[in-house]
C-alpha cells in the first residue's frame, strides 16, 4: 500500500461519515427511494426565493433527469404535477421507484425510464418543466443534455438545474465511505480509487458501489466515471453556449458567514455549496 493511501485511511478515521442513503439502505433504515422522497423539498429549496412550488409543478408535465430510485420524482408528483417522467441510466432503480409509487398511490402519475439524458428518444416538446437535481455533475455530455432538454421542453418551459461544484467539500461524491472534506483537493485519483475500493470491500453492496463509480479508460487505467468534475467555471461556459436562455442564476455559499470566500475568484469553487440555474425555452 502506498504512503498516500495509508495517510488517507488514517485521516478518514478522524472524520465521521455524512448521512448517506446507500448506508441507510444497507442498515435497513430506509430504501434509497424513501430517503429521496423524504428529502424532496431539499431538491427544490434553492429555487423557492424566485419560484413557488406551484410555478414549478402544479398541473405540469415534468421530467426528472437523474431521478435515481424515483423518490424525488414522486415528491414532485405529490405537489400536483400532472405527470412526472423519471429518467436514470441505472435500470435497477426501476422496481424500487415503481414500488414506492404504488405505496404512495401515485403510480398513475409517474413513469420510470432507463434512458441516456442526452438522447432520450422521447417526442419533442413533451414537457412543461425539467428538473436536474444533483445531476449536472454526473452526465457524461452536459452540453448534449442541455440540447436534449431544449428539444424536450415546450415553448415557455423551464429547466431547473442545481449541483454542488466539484471542489465542494464533498464534491467528489465519495462521502458514503470517505468523510474527509475536500479530499479531492489533497489526494489524486491514483490514491482515492484504491482507498475507496478498500473501504467498500466488506460491504454487502461493495462490489456494486465500485462498479457504479469506477471504470477503465481505453488504456486500461481506472478512473471515476460516475462524475464529470463539473466546476463553476466550466458550467458558465456550458451555460453561455446552451440553446436555452438563462432566466435565473445564483451561487449559494457553504454557510452565510462564508459568503465573502464564496465570492472570491480564487476560492469560490471550494466555498460554494450549490450552483442554481433556471433555463427557459423562449416562446
Amino acid at each position: 500500500m502506498r504512503t498516500a493511501e495509508r495517510l488517507l485511511l488514517a485521516l478518514n478515521r478522524l472524520f465521521p461519515l455524512p448521512v448517506h442513503p446507500f448506508n441507510l439502505q444497507n442498515d435497513g433504515q430506509k430504501t434509497y427511494a424513501q430517503w429521496q422522497y423524504e428529502k424532496g423539498r431539499d431538491t427544490v429549496q434553492f429555487f423557492l426565493d424566485r419560484y413557488t412550488l406551484d410555478d414549478m409543478f402544479r398541473g405540469k408535465l415534468v421530467c426528472d433527469i437523474g431521478c435515481g430510485a424515483g423518490g424525488k420524482s414522486l415528491y414532485y408528483a405529490s405537489l400536483g404535477a400532472k405527470h412526472v417522467t423519471g429518467l436514470d441510466v441505472l435500470e435497477k432503480y426501476g422496481p424500487q421507484a415503481t414500488a414506492l409509487a404504488e405505496q404512495l398511490d401515485l403510480a398513475d402519475r409517474f413513469t420510470f425510464l432507463c434512458r441516456d439524458a442526452a438522447d432520450t428518444g422521447l417526442p419533442a416538446e413533451s414537457f412543461d418543466a425539467i428538473v436536474m437535481n444533483d445531476a449536472m455533475e454526473h452526465v457524461s455530455d452536459p452540453a448534449g443534455v442541455l440540447r436534449e432538454c431544449a428539444r424536450l421542453l415546450r415553448p415557455g418551459g423551464r429547466l431547473y438545474a442545481n449541483f454542488p461544484p466539484y471542489y465542494h467539500p464533498y464534491g467528489a461524491h465519495l462521502s458514503d465511505r470517505i468523510g474527509v472534506p475536500w479530499v479531492q483537493l489533497f489526494f489524486s485519483e491514483k490514491t482515492l480509487i484504491p482507498v475507496y475500493e478498500r473501504l467498500c470491500r466488506d460491504l454487502p453492496d461493495g462490489r456494486e458501489r465500485i462498479q457504479f463509480r469506477i471504470s477503465r479508460d481505453e488504456k486500461g487505467e481506472k478512473y471515476f466515471s460516475y462524475i464529470n468534475k463539473m466546476t463553476l467555471r466550466r458550467f458558465r461556459a456550458i451555460r453561455e453556449a446552451a440553446p436555452l436562455r438563462t432566466e435565473y442564476y445564483r451561487e449559494v455559499p457553504l454557510r452565510p458567514f462564508l459568503t465573502p470566500l464564496a465570492k472570491c475568484p480564487g476560492l469560490r469553487e471550494a466555498f460554494v455549496k450549490m450552483a442554481v440555474c433556471v433555463f427557459v425555452k423562449d416562446k
